[in-house]
Protein backbone atom coordinates (compact mmCIF):
# COMPACT_ATOMS: atom_id res chain seq x y z
CA UNK A 1 0.00 0.00 0.00
CA UNK A 2 0.97 3.44 -1.02
CA UNK A 3 1.01 5.44 2.16
CA UNK A 4 3.10 8.36 1.47
CA UNK A 5 1.13 9.93 -0.82
CA UNK A 6 -1.88 10.12 1.93
CA UNK A 7 0.67 11.37 4.31
CA UNK A 8 1.82 14.22 1.93
CA UNK A 9 -2.03 14.86 1.11
CA UNK A 10 -2.94 15.05 5.09
CA UNK A 11 0.21 17.43 5.71
CA UNK A 12 -0.91 19.75 3.14
CA UNK A 13 -3.95 20.02 4.23
CA UNK A 14 -2.68 20.39 7.93
CA UNK A 15 -0.11 23.54 6.60
CA UNK A 16 -3.13 24.88 4.89
CA UNK A 17 -5.61 24.86 7.98
CA UNK A 18 -3.07 26.46 10.15
CA UNK A 19 -1.86 28.94 7.78
CA UNK A 20 1.62 28.01 7.75
CA UNK A 21 1.81 27.28 3.68
CA UNK A 22 1.28 29.81 0.99
CA UNK A 23 -2.23 28.71 -0.23
CA UNK A 24 -3.77 31.07 2.39
CA UNK A 25 -1.71 34.25 1.97
CA UNK A 26 -4.02 35.06 -0.46
CA UNK A 27 -7.13 34.66 1.70
CA UNK A 28 -5.02 37.01 4.06
CA UNK A 29 -4.36 39.80 1.36
CA UNK A 30 -8.19 39.44 0.84
CA UNK A 31 -9.08 39.76 4.50
CA UNK A 32 -6.41 42.91 4.85
CA UNK A 33 -7.63 44.65 1.85
CA UNK A 34 -11.85 44.56 3.42
CA UNK A 35 -10.41 45.47 6.80
CA UNK A 36 -8.74 48.27 4.98
CA UNK A 37 -11.81 49.58 2.84
CA UNK A 38 -14.29 48.92 6.11
CA UNK A 39 -12.06 51.29 7.94
CA UNK A 40 -11.88 53.89 4.77
CA UNK A 41 -15.94 53.58 4.88
CA UNK A 42 -16.59 53.92 8.42
CA UNK A 43 -14.25 57.27 8.30
CA UNK A 44 -15.64 58.60 5.29
CA UNK A 45 -18.54 58.49 7.01
CA UNK A 46 -17.17 59.85 10.21
CA UNK A 47 -15.11 62.85 8.32
CA UNK A 48 -18.42 63.35 6.44
CA UNK A 49 -20.52 63.67 9.68
CA UNK A 50 -17.35 66.66 10.95
CA UNK A 51 -18.03 68.31 7.53
CA UNK A 52 -21.65 68.67 9.37
CA UNK A 53 -20.66 69.50 12.63
CA UNK A 54 -18.06 72.34 11.47
CA UNK A 55 -20.52 73.88 9.27
CA UNK A 56 -22.80 74.37 12.10
CA UNK A 57 -20.13 74.89 14.45
CA UNK A 58 -19.01 78.32 11.71
CA UNK A 59 -22.55 79.30 11.85
CA UNK A 60 -22.91 79.70 15.62
CA UNK A 61 -19.73 81.57 15.71
CA UNK A 62 -21.59 83.58 12.67
CA UNK A 63 -23.89 84.44 15.02
CA UNK A 64 -22.30 84.86 18.03
CA UNK A 65 -19.87 87.59 16.41
CA UNK A 66 -23.17 89.39 14.96
CA UNK A 67 -22.65 88.16 11.48
CA UNK A 68 -19.26 89.03 10.84
CA UNK A 69 -16.44 86.86 11.19
CA UNK A 70 -12.81 88.68 11.40
CA UNK A 71 -9.86 86.54 10.30
CA UNK A 72 -8.83 86.14 14.36
CA UNK A 73 -12.29 84.39 15.01
CA UNK A 74 -11.86 82.05 11.30
CA UNK A 75 -8.73 80.97 12.57
CA UNK A 76 -10.01 79.98 16.17
CA UNK A 77 -12.70 78.09 14.06
CA UNK A 78 -10.35 76.30 12.10
CA UNK A 79 -8.37 75.08 14.55
CA UNK A 80 -11.04 73.69 16.09
CA UNK A 81 -12.09 71.75 13.01
CA UNK A 82 -8.43 70.58 12.16
CA UNK A 83 -8.04 68.87 15.92
CA UNK A 84 -11.13 66.97 15.05
CA UNK A 85 -10.29 66.36 11.35
CA UNK A 86 -6.90 64.92 12.41
CA UNK A 87 -8.60 62.26 14.80
CA UNK A 88 -10.71 61.17 11.83
CA UNK A 89 -7.53 60.30 9.75
CA UNK A 90 -5.46 58.81 13.31
CA UNK A 91 -2.47 61.29 12.71
CA UNK A 92 -0.13 61.14 15.64
CA UNK A 93 1.56 64.59 15.88
CA UNK A 94 4.42 65.60 17.19
CA UNK A 95 5.95 69.10 17.41
CA UNK A 96 9.42 70.36 18.25
CA UNK A 97 10.37 73.73 18.56
CA UNK A 98 8.48 77.19 19.82
CA UNK A 99 5.11 76.96 18.20
CA UNK A 100 4.72 80.59 16.31
CA UNK A 101 2.15 82.53 17.52
CA UNK A 102 2.07 85.57 15.07
CA UNK A 103 4.20 86.57 12.34
CA UNK A 104 5.01 84.91 8.69
CA UNK A 105 5.63 81.02 8.95
CA UNK A 106 7.17 79.35 6.16
CA UNK A 107 6.82 75.64 5.66
CA UNK A 108 7.77 72.86 2.99
CA UNK A 109 4.65 71.42 1.73
CA UNK A 110 3.91 67.82 0.65
CA UNK A 111 -0.09 67.39 1.17
CA UNK A 112 -3.58 68.69 1.84
CA UNK A 113 -2.57 67.23 5.56
CA UNK A 114 -0.14 69.93 6.14
CA UNK A 115 -3.20 72.20 6.12
CA UNK A 116 -4.94 70.21 9.00
CA UNK A 117 -1.26 70.10 10.45
CA UNK A 118 -0.63 72.90 10.53
CA UNK A 119 -4.11 74.69 10.99
CA UNK A 120 -4.60 72.08 14.36
CA UNK A 121 -1.33 73.50 15.90
CA UNK A 122 -2.00 77.15 15.87
CA UNK A 123 -4.42 79.56 14.84
CA UNK A 124 -3.72 80.66 11.28
CA UNK A 125 -4.56 82.39 8.06
CA UNK A 126 -3.28 80.26 5.12
CA UNK A 127 -1.92 81.23 1.53
CA UNK A 128 -3.32 78.84 -1.40
CA UNK A 129 -3.28 78.75 -5.50
CA UNK A 130 -6.48 80.11 -6.59
CA UNK A 131 -7.28 76.56 -8.33
CA UNK A 132 -7.81 75.24 -4.21
CA UNK A 133 -11.15 77.31 -4.00
CA UNK A 134 -12.29 75.32 -6.94
CA UNK A 135 -12.19 72.16 -4.87
CA UNK A 136 -15.38 70.36 -3.39
CA UNK A 137 -15.49 70.86 0.16
CA UNK A 138 -11.97 71.41 0.61
CA UNK A 139 -11.86 74.72 -1.38
CA UNK A 140 -15.09 75.65 0.80
CA UNK A 141 -13.49 75.24 3.95
CA UNK A 142 -10.31 77.18 2.97
CA UNK A 143 -13.03 80.08 1.90
CA UNK A 144 -14.56 80.12 5.10
CA UNK A 145 -11.01 79.91 7.24
CA UNK A 146 -10.58 83.47 5.72
CA UNK A 147 -7.71 81.92 3.28
CA UNK A 148 -5.91 84.23 0.58
CA UNK A 149 -6.33 82.98 -2.93
CA UNK A 150 -3.29 84.39 -5.30
CA UNK A 151 -3.06 83.82 -8.80
CA UNK A 152 1.22 83.53 -8.80
CA UNK A 153 1.51 84.08 -12.65
CA UNK A 154 -0.42 87.04 -12.35
CA UNK A 155 1.82 90.23 -11.38
CA UNK A 156 -0.85 92.32 -10.02
CA UNK A 157 -2.92 89.44 -8.00
CA UNK A 158 0.65 89.09 -6.09
CA UNK A 159 0.44 92.61 -5.74
CA UNK A 160 -3.01 92.58 -4.18
CA UNK A 161 -2.41 89.50 -1.76
CA UNK A 162 0.94 91.20 -0.79
CA UNK A 163 -1.48 94.00 0.85
CA UNK A 164 -3.55 91.76 2.12
CA UNK A 165 -0.95 89.65 3.94
CA UNK A 166 0.20 92.67 5.47
CA UNK A 167 -3.03 94.01 6.83
CA UNK A 168 -3.11 90.18 8.68
CA UNK A 169 0.16 90.69 10.30
CA UNK A 170 -0.28 94.12 10.92
CA UNK A 171 -3.19 92.62 13.15
CA UNK A 172 -1.15 90.45 14.97
CA UNK A 173 -2.01 86.96 12.91
CA UNK A 174 -0.27 84.15 11.82
CA UNK A 175 0.05 83.54 8.21
CA UNK A 176 1.21 80.63 6.91
CA UNK A 177 3.03 80.58 3.21
CA UNK A 178 4.36 77.23 1.27
CA UNK A 179 6.80 79.13 -0.14
CA UNK A 180 7.99 76.04 -2.95
CA UNK A 181 4.64 76.97 -4.65
CA UNK A 182 3.42 73.72 -5.27
CA UNK A 183 3.24 69.69 -3.04
CA UNK A 184 6.37 67.51 -3.79
CA UNK A 185 7.14 64.00 -2.44
CA UNK A 186 9.02 65.06 0.42
CA UNK A 187 12.59 63.52 -0.72
CA UNK A 188 13.35 67.50 -1.82
CA UNK A 189 12.89 70.78 -0.44
CA UNK A 190 12.25 72.80 -3.86
CA UNK A 191 13.70 76.03 -3.95
CA UNK A 192 11.57 79.05 -2.34
CA UNK A 193 9.88 81.70 -4.82
CA UNK A 194 10.45 85.24 -3.40
CA UNK A 195 7.48 86.74 -4.35
CA UNK A 196 4.90 86.95 -1.30
CA UNK A 197 7.27 87.51 0.90
CA UNK A 198 7.38 91.16 0.35
CA UNK A 199 5.25 91.77 3.49
CA UNK A 200 8.00 90.35 5.81
CA UNK A 201 10.57 92.88 4.85
CA UNK A 202 11.84 95.48 6.88
CA UNK A 203 8.79 94.86 9.29
CA UNK A 204 8.62 93.97 12.94
CA UNK A 205 6.67 90.80 12.32
CA UNK A 206 8.35 87.84 13.54
CA UNK A 207 9.71 85.20 10.76
CA UNK A 208 9.80 81.43 11.25
CA UNK A 209 10.46 78.48 9.41
CA UNK A 210 8.74 75.33 9.47
CA UNK A 211 8.94 72.11 8.76
CA UNK A 212 6.39 69.15 8.60
CA UNK A 213 7.05 65.29 7.46
CA UNK A 214 5.04 61.84 7.64
CA UNK A 215 5.79 58.36 8.42
CA UNK A 216 3.45 55.27 7.79
CA UNK A 217 3.66 52.22 9.49
CA UNK A 218 3.00 50.20 6.36
CA UNK A 219 2.78 51.99 2.48
CA UNK A 220 4.72 54.64 0.59
CA UNK A 221 4.46 58.05 2.31
CA UNK A 222 5.69 59.73 -1.26
CA UNK A 223 2.76 57.57 -3.11
CA UNK A 224 -0.32 58.02 -0.49
CA UNK A 225 0.17 60.62 1.69
CA UNK A 226 2.26 63.09 -0.06
CA UNK A 227 -0.25 65.06 -2.64
CA UNK A 228 1.44 65.88 -5.99
CA UNK A 229 2.28 64.70 -9.20
CA UNK A 230 -0.89 63.87 -11.57
CA UNK A 231 -2.68 62.87 -8.58
CA UNK A 232 -6.46 62.55 -8.02
CA UNK A 233 -8.13 63.92 -4.97
CA UNK A 234 -11.17 61.31 -4.26
CA UNK A 235 -8.87 57.97 -4.50
CA UNK A 236 -6.09 59.15 -2.78
CA UNK A 237 -8.75 60.40 0.32
CA UNK A 238 -10.05 56.87 0.30
CA UNK A 239 -6.78 55.27 0.52
CA UNK A 240 -5.80 57.85 3.14
CA UNK A 241 -8.21 57.01 5.07
CA UNK A 242 -7.90 53.44 5.20
CA UNK A 243 -4.68 53.62 6.61
CA UNK A 244 -4.49 51.93 10.21
CA UNK A 245 -2.49 55.81 11.47
CA UNK A 246 -0.35 58.20 10.08
CA UNK A 247 2.63 60.14 11.93
CA UNK A 248 3.25 63.29 11.42
CA UNK A 249 6.57 65.39 13.00
CA UNK A 250 6.42 69.13 12.93
CA UNK A 251 9.20 71.38 14.21
CA UNK A 252 9.74 75.15 14.29
CA UNK A 253 12.84 77.28 14.35
CA UNK A 254 12.46 81.74 14.44
CA UNK A 255 15.22 83.43 12.17
CA UNK A 256 16.34 85.72 14.05
CA UNK A 257 18.51 87.51 11.20
CA UNK A 258 16.29 88.08 8.38
CA UNK A 259 17.77 89.54 5.06
CA UNK A 260 16.71 92.85 3.91
CA UNK A 261 16.33 91.34 0.56
CA UNK A 262 13.42 89.41 -0.68
CA UNK A 263 15.30 86.77 -2.94
CA UNK A 264 18.30 86.11 -0.13
CA UNK A 265 15.53 85.89 2.48
CA UNK A 266 13.54 82.86 0.21
CA UNK A 267 17.07 81.31 0.18
CA UNK A 268 17.61 81.97 4.15
CA UNK A 269 14.78 80.31 4.95
CA UNK A 270 15.31 77.70 2.27
CA UNK A 271 18.00 77.08 4.08
CA UNK A 272 16.34 76.98 7.69
CA UNK A 273 13.84 74.40 6.57
CA UNK A 274 16.35 72.18 5.27
CA UNK A 275 18.33 72.46 8.16
CA UNK A 276 15.07 71.00 10.04
CA UNK A 277 15.10 68.39 7.63
CA UNK A 278 18.07 67.44 8.31
CA UNK A 279 17.98 67.09 12.23
CA UNK A 280 14.94 64.81 11.39
CA UNK A 281 17.31 62.30 9.52
CA UNK A 282 19.60 62.68 12.11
Amino acid sequence: MDTNGHESDATAELMGLHGVGGATRPTWKRVGRARRSARAAFRFLWLASEIVFALVHWLAFLIANSGHLNLAARSRWLQHVCRRALRVFNVDLRVAGAIPSSGLLVCNHLSYLDILVLGATAPCVFISKCEVRRWPVFGWFALLAGTFFVRRDKRSDVVRITHEMGRALDTGMLVVLFSEGTTSGGHDVLPFKSSLLEPAIGKPHSLSAGFIEYSLSEGSVADEVCYWRDMTLAPHLLNLLGKRGIQARLSFTELRQASPDRKQLARQLHLEVVRLKESFAG
